[in-house]
């Protein structure tokens, strides 16, 4: 038997609620113990390994004090030949609400909204820059590590 993988628009929910979860500070116990579901159930919808029902859906919005529009802001089109139409359209990329779902993105943005100055908000997006400039100036071209392996 073949395992099918999950939805891009299932792993995209889930990673929603992952992040919403996070953002109140809600353990996986303790939303399942809300909803009256263990927190393994809690992890497969949260990995979109398995498909959260509409009602579950409108449970957990209720739960995490968010509207259910919430859980599909920058999720991918439901129809990529779309032209540029559907949920997608005038999103941030997928790595943002990846990097936004982790624990260090989500703590990274609470503490940087955390600063009032705007000039020292400025400063550490330019040193992130600037580091992130420099490793990737740092890394091997393509071409080159293609080469060094013949």
């Amino acid at each position: 038997m073949v395992k099918k993988a999950p939805n891009p628009i299932d792993k995209h929910v889930g990673s929603r609620v992952r992040m919403r979860r996070m953002m109140v500070g809600m353990s996986q116990e303790k939303l399942g113990e809300h909803l009256g579901i263990t927190f393994q159930q809690i992890q497969k919808y949260e990995k979109g390994t398995n498909r959260i029902g509409a009602s579950r859906l409108q449970q957990i919005s209720i739960v995490l004090s968010v509207p259910v529009a919430f859980f599909f802001e920058g999720a991918p089109s439901a129809n990529p030949e779309a032209d540029g139409e559907g949920f997608a359209e005038g999103h941030s990329p997928a790595y943002v609400s990846d990097f936004l779902a982790t624990s260090d993105g989500l703590a990274l943005t609470r503490n940087f909204m955390r600063i009032s100055d705007a000039k020292v908000r400025r400063r550490i997006v330019d040193l992130v820059s600037a580091i992130a400039g420099e490793e990737l100036e740092a890394a091997p071209a393509p071409m080159a590590v293609a080469l060094r392996s013949i």
